[in-house]
């Protein structure tokens, strides 16, 4: 029996998750789609909030590797990683980070981290007028451009992983789904 896929989506705001997550959805059939947002506690006490609530995510995992569903998430622990890396947090998210990837890759799927970038990041300016806003995150394009330089390290960091991580450019949506379709045979 093939492994499902397990498509994890990060970029900083602005980049297109929500709208490549909807793609992939609508075109990859029998697969779920879950948003995550994460928590907005800053504190030492928001770490282990988040802790909690990713260690139940990864269980949750395991107990669905064997249903034959894709899985696609839009945004997961690594969001908190930049966040934390980037000072938006309070702590530092490493360690649990560390573990969190670790276990990830003790399960049973063919597991993508598709990382969205921009290659203008002026673009940014104009999604994020269009994007709601949280209030424990500013949007900007000095901001999301930061984030981005932050995600292509965490991606760099693991190439030495089972993880196939793919840098997808979102400048242009029907440019990146050619690309996405020839990776996902879509």
């Amino acid at each position: 029996m093939d492994k499902n896929r397990l498509i994890i989506i990060e970029g900083p705001q602005g980049t297109g998750k929500t709208t490549l997550a909807n793609y992939l959805r609508e075109n990859i059939p029998s697969s779920n789609l879950y948003r995550l947002s994460g928590q907005k506690d800053k504190s030492k006490t928001g770490k282990l909030i988040s802790k909690k609530m990713y260690l139940a995510l990864l269980s949750y995992l395991k107990q669905m590797q064997d249903i034959p569903v894709d899985i696609i998430f839009d945004r997961t622990f690594f969001t908190e990683e930049v966040y934390a890396r980037l000072g938006y947090k309070d702590y530092s998210f490493n360690d649990v980070y560390n573990y969190l990837v670790e276990e990830l890759t003790k399960l049973n799927y063919d597991i993508y981290l598709v990382l969205l970038y921009l290659e203008n990041p002026h673009i940014f300016e104009e999604r994020l007028k269009r994007e709601p806003h949280h209030t424990y995150q500013s949007f900007s394009e000095e901001n999301s451009t930061k984030q981005q330089d932050m995600y292509k390290t965490l991606g760099e960091e693991l190439n030495s992983t089972n993880i196939k991580v793919l840098r997808l450019a979102m400048d242009n949506f029907d440019e990146a789904y050619k690309k996405i379709n020839k990776e996902f045979k879509i």
